[in-house]
C-alpha cells in the first residue's frame, strides 16, 4: 500500500496517474454539448449505491472507468454556455494548474511551519485585494471557505466591537434581498430571532437607506444598540448593489459597522470599465469577496477583508503546540490567528497563478462581457412580450417568467413557470435558476460564461416558452 503514498519513489506513478486523470477530463470538456444530461436521482443513486467500497479496484484506470460512469458522464458542467442557473463561473486554466499543485504539495495554511512561502503568498494576495478596495494600510484579511463564513466573521467581530453588555440588545441591518448566510450567522452568534431587522428594497432591488435611517433610529430609541449595516453589493438573486456612500454615511453618524457583501460584485474590483458601480465600498469595515465567483476561481477561493487589523483579534486564540504567544514576539505570521478555521487549504495558490498568468485586467475583461451580456439579454427580454423581466442587470443576472397571451390565473402562471424549468432540467439542454419576487415564481439566468451569447440567450428563452406554452396547453389538473 505504500506504493500509493505520493514521495520522491512514487513522482512517476503521481504523473502517470495525474494525467490519465486530466486526460479524461480534458476529453469530457472537449466532447460535451450540453451542461447537463438530465439524468434523475433515481436513476443515479442505485448506480453508486451498488458499488462496494470494501472491495478496492486496485487499478487506477478501472477507477477511472467507474468514475465515468457515476460522475464525470452526469455532472453539471458550468463552462458549457447554456448553463446560466446559479453564481457558478467557468473556471480559467491558471487557477486548474495552482489547484493541482496546491492539493499535490496540501500545505496547510494555519502557522508558518506548515506553509512558509505560502503564508507570505497569502499576504500579499490580502494586500492586493485591500488595495484594490481602497482600504490603507492598517487593513489585513484571510481567506475562507466561502461568503458564508466570511459573513460570519466579520459579523463575529461587529459584534465584539459594539461591546453590548446584553447580546438581546443588538441588531443587524440587512436589505430584504441580502443573502441568507446573514441571518444564519445571527443565530450562530447566539442573537434573537429578530436580530436582523430586514430593511425594503426599492425598484432596482437596492437597499431604501431612507428606510434604513428610519430603522437605525428606531433602534437607538429603544436603547437597542446597531450592531453592523450589511450592504450587498452583487445580491444573489438580482446582482443588485446598494447605495454604499449613503449606507457608510448612516454608518457613520450612528456609530454602526458596515460590512459590504461583495462576495458576487467583487469582479468589478478587476473591472476595466465598471469599477465605479462599487464605489463607498473603501468606507466599509469588513469585506466579503468570492473569487470563485466573478473572478473565475475554482471552489473554494474566497477571503474576508478589513480596515483595520486590530479588529481580527476577536478571532485569535493561542495553543502551545499550534501558535503559542511567543511567535508573536518573534513576529512570526501564523494565519490562524485571523482564520475562524485551523487546518486551510492554500486556495490563494489558484489566484496567485491567476494574476501571475493572467492579469488583473484579464479577469476584469472577462466580468466586463458577461457584464454587457446581461445588458444585451435584458434589452431581449424588455422586448419580448413572451416574459416579464424584473430589473435592469446592475452585474450579470437577469430575473423573468413567461407570461401567456391569454389571462389566466397567476398560480396557474407560477406554475407553468416551474414546470418549464423543471422540464429544461431534466432534457439537459440547458439549466437556469428560479426563486420568487412579490410571491410569485419567477426564472433567473446568472451569467458568468463570457462563452455564452446572446444567441444562446435567445435559444434558451424559446425553450423555456416552448415547455410552458406546452404545460399551459394540457389540463389544469396537470400542476398536481
Amino acid at each position: 500500500m505504500r506504493s500509493h503514498l505520493l514521495n520522491d519513489t512514487t513522482a512517476d506513478r503521481y504523473r502517470r496517474s495525474v494525467t490519465e486523470g486530466v486526460e479524461r477530463v480534458a476529453t469530457k470538456l472537449a466532447t460535451t454539448d450540453r451542461p447537463f444530461t438530465g439524468v434523475t436521482v433515481d436513476d443515479l443513486a442505485p448506480r453508486i449505491d451498488g458499488i462496494d467500497l470494501g472491495k478496492p479496484l486496485h487499478d487506477t484506470t478501472a477507477a477511472l472507468d467507474e468514475l465515468e460512469e457515476v460522475y464525470l458522464r452526469d455532472a453539471v458542467y458550468f463552462h458549457h454556455p447554456r448553463y446560466l442557473a446559479h453564481l457558478n463561473c467557468p473556471v480559467v486554466i491558471p487557477a486548474v494548474l495552482g489547484e493541482a499543485v496546491l492539493s499535490a504539495v496540501n500545505s496547510s495554511l494555519d502557522t508558518w511551519d506548515q506553509s512558509a512561502g505560502g503564508t507570505l503568498i497569502e499576504r500579499k494576495l490580502i494586500d492586493w485585494t485591500n488595495e484594490r478596495i481602497g482600504f490603507g494600510p492598517s487593513a489585513d484579511g484571510v481567506f475562507t471557505s466561502g461568503g458564508s463564513q466570511s459573513n460570519l466573521q466579520a459579523l463575529l467581530l461587529a459584534r465584539e466591537e459594539a461591546k453590548a453588555d446584553n447580546l438581546a440588545e443588538l441588531r443587524v441591518f440587512a436589505s430584504e434581498v441580502s443573502h441568507f448566510s446573514v441571518k444564519k450567522s445571527a443565530k450562530l452568534l447566539g442573537l434573537g430571532a429578530d436580530a436582523v431587522v430586514s430593511i425594503p428594497v426599492d425598484h432596482d432591488k437596492r437597499m431604501q437607506t431612507v428606510a434604513l435611517a428610519r430603522e437605525l433610529e428606531r433602534c437607538k430609541d429603544e436603547g437597542l444598540v446597531p450592531m453592523a449595516v450589511v450592504a450587498t453589493a452583487g445580491t444573489t438573486d438580482f446582482g443588485s448593489i446598494d447605495p454604499l456612500h449613503e449606507v457608510a454615511e448612516l454608518c457613520a453618524r450612528f456609530g454602526t459597522w458596515m460590512h459590504v457583501d461583495a462576495a458576487y460584485g467583487c469582479g468589478l474590483l478587476t473591472s476595466l470599465k465598471n469599477r465605479g458601480r462599487i464605489d463607498g465600498i473603501e468606507r466599509a469595515d469588513s469585506v466579503t469577496v468570492d473569487y470563485h465567483k466573478s473572478f473565475f476561481q475554482p471552489v473554494s477561493s474566497s477571503a474576508l477583508l478589513v480596515r483595520d487589523v486590530a479588529t481580527l483579534r476577536h478571532a485569535t486564540y493561542h495553543a502551545e503546540y499550534l501558535n503559542p504567544r511567543r511567535m508573536v514576539e518573534e513576529r512570526i505570521p501564523n494565519q490562524v490567528d485571523k482564520s475562524l478555521q485551523t487546518t486551510r487549504r492554500f486556495d490563494a495558490l489558484k489566484l496567485w497563478m491567476t494574476l501571475r498568468v493572467m492579469g488583473a485586467d484579464g479577469i476584469g475583461e472577462l466580468f466586463d462581457e458577461v457584464c454587457d451580456l446581461a445588458a444585451e439579454g435584458w434589452k431581449l427580454l424588455a422586448a419580448d412580450p413572451r416574459f416579464d423581466v424584473v430589473v435592469e442587470p446592475s452585474l450579470s443576472t437577469l430575473v423573468f417568467r413567461h407570461i401567456p397571451a391569454a389571462v389566466i390565473d397567476p398560480a396557474e402562471i407560477d406554475r407553468a413557470n416551474l414546470y418549464a424549468r423543471k422540464a429544461l432540467f431534466a432534457s439537459g439542454d440547458a439549466v437556469v435558476a428560479g426563486t420568487k419576487v412579490g410571491g410569485r415564481h419567477y426564472l433567473k439566468f446568472t451569467l458568468l460564461n463570457p462563452e455564452t451569447t446572446v444567441e444562446d440567450i435567445a435559444a434558451v428563452l424559446d425553450l423555456i416558452a416552448g415547455h410552458a406554452e406546452q404545460y399551459l396547453g394540457e389540463p389544469l389538473d396537470r400542476a398536481s
